[in-house]
């Protein structure tokens, strides 16, 4: 009997999704992305080669997998061409190993012109996108005038549902915006060109899906972003536009009821990519050692897409027991223990305080979040290079004492602790079966 596994991120992304699912990727015979698009990365390191995935699923890289972009992505076919030809020059297969959902959505010109304008036009109210093209495309989804894959595969089809969605666009963009309106028959000529190339990859993949669950074989959810990014429950409206909690079944075809364990990856501190709210944030020496700590250690806090510096702070407690529960969490994987190495004392948020309350849960508004103050219990740091680490036993105490901590506020136990960028540098602990 097979295992269907989903990984999610429990904060604000960037927690090390990419190398986790690469680690647990040989184990696994179909490795799905369920949502999100090219606003999100992946980084893994494997010996002296570093792999940066925007859209492809990070089985990829595992050979005898097959990686699925799950119905629920929006998809830039210009990018996810280019990011196979970038894997290929780099010695990844990547052929029928890959398959695109043909319900997937198409990021189109329009999305990512419209992005970069809504963002122009929030003025001090930024929200911090990528201007991938994201949000637009997810708009035009829920709208019902989205073009899918299918869509895309039938020029005709692709031209008439193109056409009808410009006359909708254009004169937003023009009157609206003052920007040159989208020309369709350009559009119509990339996108078919683009359309041939992605061809042999994009199938229905419901029963491909549904063959591998009667079959036993092992399968495992990729999520992008992090839970506190979630449309529904994280840092509204300063989040992304796809459900990251609640997205797996939906974004692949998997019913619920078929996923058999949930494990939740956190930073073992936190970082912020982008504009929003962020209590336990440290502009200050504490945000800084955390980032030249984590260079000098051969990683890095920049966003794996858009480059952007990472804003660091000490693990939130509250935020971490709020995803851990909503994401019914069954074990954790803890990324950059060894980042912490450089501290004598390590912070961990367990409440805030705002009008002289105190509160224990994660609050709806961002506005609120905003002005709250962090309640810190303080842990002894190790003061040691752990990097060489291989088993739970080896860690110093001082880090198990701090990772049985997040297990207390999780409510869940760590079953992976990373102790470096490389494939080979993840500390497994059996904790269930």
């Amino acid at each position: 009997m097979g295992q269907t596994l989903q990984l999610v991120g429990l904060q604000w992304g960037d927690e090390g999704k990419g190398k986790v699912i690469d680690a647990l990727a040989g184990r696994f015979d179909v490795v799905i992305r369920f949502q999100g698009g090219a606003n999100a990365g992946h980084t893994v390191q494997i010996g002296e080669q570093e792999f940066v995935l925007h859209l492809a699923p990070t089985g990829i890289l595992r050979p005898q997998a097959l990686s699925i972009l799950g119905n629920g992505m929006v998809i830039d076919p210009a990018g996810l061409i280019r990011e196979i030809e970038g894997l290929r020059e780099q010695g990844v297969k990547v052929a029928e190993n890959l398959v695109i959902s043909d319900r997937a959505h198409v990021v189109l010109p329009h999305h990512k012109l419209l992005d970069r304008l809504r963002e122009s036009a929030r003025a001090g109210g930024r929200i911090g996108t990528t201007g991938s093209g994201i949000g637009p495309c997810y708009a035009d989804k829920a709208t019902r005038d989205g073009i899918r894959f299918c869509d895309l595969m039938d020029p005709a089809v692709f031209r008439e549902r193109l056409e009808a969605l410009m006359a909708m666009h254009n004169p937003i963009i023009e009157r609206v915006h003052g920007a040159e309106p989208i020309d369709c028959d350009a559009v119509c000529k990339e996108y078919c060109a683009y359309a041939e190339v992605l061809r042999p990859h994009v199938r229905d993949t419901v029963p491909i899906i549904r063959q591998a669950l009667d079959d036993g074989r092992n399968i495992l959810l990729e999520g992008a972003q992090g839970s506190l990014l979630d449309v529904d429950f994280g840092t509204y409206p300063f989040v992304t536009s796809s459900p990251v909690l609640t997205g797996a079944h939906t974004g692949s075809g998997i019913p619920a009821s078929r996923i058999d364990h949930v494990l939740g990856l956190a930073k073992a501190y936190c970082s912020r990519v982008g504009a929003g709210p962020f209590p336990t944030e440290q502009d200050n020496e504490v945000g800084e050692t955390i980032r030249r700590t984590i260079g000098r250690l051969g990683g890095r806090e920049f966003g794996a897409t858009t480059g952007r510096q990472r804003r660091c702070g000490w693990l939130d407690g509250v935020a971490l027991r709020y995803t851990a529960r909503l994401g019914a969490v069954d074990s954790l994987a803890v990324s950059v223990l060894d980042v912490l190495g450089a501290f004598e004392t390590i912070k961990v948020c367990t409440a805030y305080r705002l009008n002289g309350q105190t509160l224990t849960e994660f609050p709806s508004s961002a506005q609120t979040l905003a002005r709250v103050e962090p309640v810190y219990e303080e842990l002894e740091g190790w003061r040691c290079d752990i990097s060489e680490a291989r088993s739970w036993g080896e860690l110093p105490p001082q880090a198990r004492a701090y990772l049985e901590f997040m297990e207390e506020l999780a409510g869940a136990p760590v079953e992976f602790v990373s102790v470096g960028p490389k494939r080979t540098q993840v500390i497994e602990r059996r904790v269930h079966g």
